[in-house]
């Protein structure tokens, strides 16, 4: 029996938003290309899904096309990196900045948990535990924005440096002073100051503030994550 136009597109979004999710979690890497017969095999629907799934990632930016067929994660030359991390600190600022207004004392209460929880992972250099209370975190400020067009741009960012963001923040061992950042986030956001919450967040999402560890964010990133 032949999938309907409306259950055709929910399984290509499917695929589309988990895909999104292991390039963001660092799981697909840049430069690797997309095995379309082993996603055909793995959600046990035809090619044409797939194909419409990647498409919709290579129009995010994510994928792009091989002359010789196929598709394969984008890499990024160091220039390209750098701008997207400056963009995303800007967009998670104004996400802040309108949580900071919006935000529900239910919400700021998700908040302050998931940040108490996330200390165990700080305290003991958990980087995987660490990546999903913080996507937590920044979940419920995306939600408290109340803006879903900022959400969806902030998320594609992080899909396309998600793997260059994870294996410089490992490296630079930054959990603990995120954690810390993160307090300070908690802290503005509840005493409603979208100034400081602002500043706070950009902070937290530039990859260094100084030019000793911008040295070490750049010299801790594969060079086969990036182009030449």
């Amino acid at each position: 029996m032949s999938k309907t136009p409306a259950s055709f597109k929910k399984v290509s979004d499917q695929i589309r938003s988990d895909l999104s999710d292991l390039i963001r979690q660092g799981q697909l890497l840049p430069g690797v290309p997309i095995d379309e017969a082993a996603l055909s095999k793995r959600y046990g629907v035809s090619k044409t899904p797939i194909r419409e799934a990647l498409l919709q990632l290579e129009a995010q930016g994510l994928l792009k096309s091989q002359s010789r067929g196929g598709m394969v994660l984008v890499k990024m030359d160091l220039r390209q990196l750098l701008s997207l991390f400056e963009l995303l600190s800007e967009i998670e600022a104004i996400a802040v900045r309108l949580a900071s207004d919006r935000i529900t004392p239910e919400e700021l209460t998700a908040l302050e948990s998931v940040h108490n929880d996330s200390k165990i992972f700080a305290d003991t250099e958990d980087l995987t535990g660490w990546q999903k209370a913080n996507e937590h975190f920044h979940e419920i400020i995306y939600h408290a924005a109340r803006n879903t067009f900022l959400r969806e741009e902030a998320l594609r960012i992080r899909a396309q440096t998600g793997a260059y963001r994870i294996h410089a923040f490992g490296a630079l061992g930054r959990i603990h002073s995120s954690f810390v950042q993160h307090g300070h986030i908690v802290e503005a956001l509840r005493q409603r100051d979208s100034s400081q919450a602002s500043r706070v967040m950009i902070k937290h999402l530039l990859p260094a503030n100084d030019a000793q560890t911008m040295t070490s964010f750049i010299m801790n990133i594969p060079k086969d994550l990036l182009t030449n």
